[in-house]
């Protein structure tokens, strides 16, 4: 894979210092704006990576990338990923993948036209101890009741309070609590459990966004709490209850460091089989084995995940009136 990073902010800085882990994947540009030259040179001295962009469909031309990883702001995910497709370049697309379950459906036509790669860089599906968690989830009987709380005070949220509208509360760049933290919650219950019969979103919404809310996903024989958090905070943590045990993860669904699993007579075992200490290790390395194959029956089972993630989505922004872009 030689990729080409489009951005430079919090997710790039995450990633760049693992993918030298992955052999696989070459680093032949980063693409930013103006303002961002010095920040991606000093990235570019510092990773090694070939050349620094200010001109994105200059780098869409480059015959020596074959992929680009868009880790830009929620709202230009589409736009970027779109021009990207149609100049047949395979494109890795951070979370969440688009505003609305259209454009994520255009991209996938895009992609399948053109005979190129396309994937949502969403964490979790790819962590070993997800795959563990699946089949835990056997183990407990049947489940009744999931409960996963993700919230965490934004250090933009003063700002916001204050009158200065960032991205992370910007209704038009879609921004918002569903969109940046309970989206790896809607993956991880979806993943588990595929499609939902009804979705509710109560939503504490201020100047257009919700800051918080509670997510309600009905199975019908089972009943889901989502709830993603970034005016307030709380310990961090999932519950599946089964009636005969439940599996317990602290800490974030975008991370899944480790688990337990305590049965009805309160016996408790400690899972952690993670491979990487980095939480990205696990997709890029998937990502690049895929692009490398020319994979596209996975790429199409991930796409069907991601479509019914973006339908939730769609549903949840309706019940709370909340209109992104």
């Amino acid at each position: 894979m030689k990729l080409a990073i489009i951005g430079s902010g919090m997710i790039v800085n995450d990633f760049l210092p693992m993918v030298s882990d992955i052999p696989g994947i070459e680093l032949e540009t980063i693409v930013g704006t103006d303002r961002s030259i010095a920040k991606m040179n000093d990235l570019k001295k510092t990773y090694g990576i070939n050349e620094v962009s200010t001109n994105y469909e200059e780098c869409l031309k480059n015959e020596r990338v074959d992929t680009v990883y868009i880790a830009l702001p929620n709202h230009l995910h589409f736009s970027y990923a779109k021009q990207a497709l149609l100049n047949k370049k395979n494109v890795i697309c951070e979370k969440p993948f688009t505003l609305k379950l259209s454009e994520m459906q255009e991209l996938k036509e895009l992609a399948l036209a053109n005979h190129v790669i396309l994937l949502e860089a969403i964490t979790n599906q790819y962590l070993t101890n997800y795959k563990k968690i699946k089949e835990a989830v056997g183990t407990i009987g049947d489940i009744k009741i999931i409960e996963c709380n993700y919230s965490q005070y934004s250090s933009r949220y003063d700002a916001f309070k204050r009158g200065e509208i960032l991205p992370a509360f910007n209704p038009k760049m879609g921004g918002g609590a569903l969109m940046d933290i309970n989206i790896y919650n809607i993956h991880f219950v979806t993943g588990l459990f595929g499609e939902p019969q009804k979705v509710n979103y109560l939503a504490n919404v201020e100047k257009g966004i919700d800051t918080s809310g509670i997510l309600s996903i009905d199975y019908g024989d089972k009943k889901v709490v989502c709830i993603g958090a970034k005016d307030s905070t709380a310990p961090i943590r999932t519950i599946i209850q089964g009636n005969e045990g439940a599996i317990i993860i602290d800490g974030a669904t975008g991370t899944l460091d480790h688990f337990t699993v305590i049965n009805r007579q309160n016996e408790s075992k400690l899972v952690d089989c993670k491979v990487h200490t980095h939480r990205m290790y696990e997709e890029f390395l998937e990502f690049e084995r895929i692009i490398r194959e020319a994979d596209f029956e996975t790429m199409k089972k991930q796409l069907d995940h991601s479509e019914m993630v973006m339908a939730v989505v769609d549903k949840s922004l309706v019940t709370a009136g909340i209109s992104l872009g």
